[in-house]
């Protein structure tokens, strides 16, 4: 596996002051990409800026609201400005909001979800292609952060759900719109990952969100940094259009009772 391509590549990363964005950004950083850090936070977004500087890479910091599209039209200006060209906007920014059936939300609740995790990634994807159709980039790419809950409805979910069916709709529409121009466009949907988006959940609330994924655990941001790396690469060039979990096979199906024929497989020595 060759990421010699992405080396040299101009990047903004939205949300990169902690969780999923941080990864992202440090492992774009170590593997030879110009990285954009972009969030609220100007202490924890210079942080990771600066350590990825002082791992030998190249990277930079604009606090951002992307709740706020004139924010986010000044941020990819601010990277074109800076490295000269865009070749790659990851809309990693986004809250959660959960736990309360609809009727229980208030319309200030939706203002605020839609303003940054929809509003915030339709911003990042129009300013992000116009300025790398502009920049003629070879290996253009918009890399969009969703959820598994833009594949699955979850109870209690009503309003972040939306958002992120809505991204989801909207990487695959984008996807449509710029295939020819060649330019990948895809979703990354984590499922239950080990970031702050959980706050301050009680010790038996983790466990449940691990016992209840088939996988018996929760992700790690790195895990769908992983990812974020391959589709910025050559490599995944044919790949475009796709919504891809990233979730211990959770939105694969619903679990149910099995019982193992052999399970002595499981004690067999090689």
């Amino acid at each position: 596996m060759d990421f010699q391509s992405v080396k040299g590549k101009v990047v903004v990363v939205t949300g990169a002051s902690r969780g999923i964005g941080a990864a992202i950004a440090k492992l774009y950083g170590a593997s030879g990409m110009k990285v954009v850090c972009a969030a609220r936070s100007k202490e924890q977004g210079q942080a990771v800026a600066d350590e990825i500087c002082g791992k030998g890479g190249d990277a930079i910091f604009i606090r951002t609201d992307c709740s706020d599209a004139s924010q986010v039209k000044a941020l990819i200006d601010g990277a074109v400005a800076h490295y000269g060209c865009l070749d790659g906007v990851v809309s990693n920014a986004g809250i959660g909001q959960g736990g309360s059936p609809l009727h229980e939300y208030e319309t200030e609740d939706y203002d605020k979800i839609f303003d940054l995790n929809s509003k915030g990634v339709f911003a990042g994807m129009k300013y992000g292609a116009e300025a790398i159709l502009r920049s003629h980039s070879k290996g253009g790419f918009l890399i969009n952060v969703a959820s598994i809950a833009g594949l699955m409805p979850q109870r209690g979910q009503a309003l972040y759900t939306a958002t992120k069916f809505g991204v989801v709709g909207m990487t695959r529409v984008a996807a449509l719109d710029y295939a020819k121009y060649g330019i990948t466009v895809n979703a990354i949907c984590p499922g239950y990952t080990k970031t702050s988006i959980f706050g301050d959940a009680p010790e038996q609330a983790m466990e449940f969100f691990a016992n209840d994924c088939p996988a018996g655990r929760m992700g790690n941001p790195e895990e769908c940094a992983y990812l974020a790396l391959f589709l910025a690469s050559d490599m995944a060039r044919y790949i475009t259009g796709a919504a891809i979990p990233v979730d211990g096979a959770l939105s694969a199906g619903s679990k149910n009772v099995t019982s193992w024929k052999h399970p002595e497989i499981l004690e067999e020595e090689n």
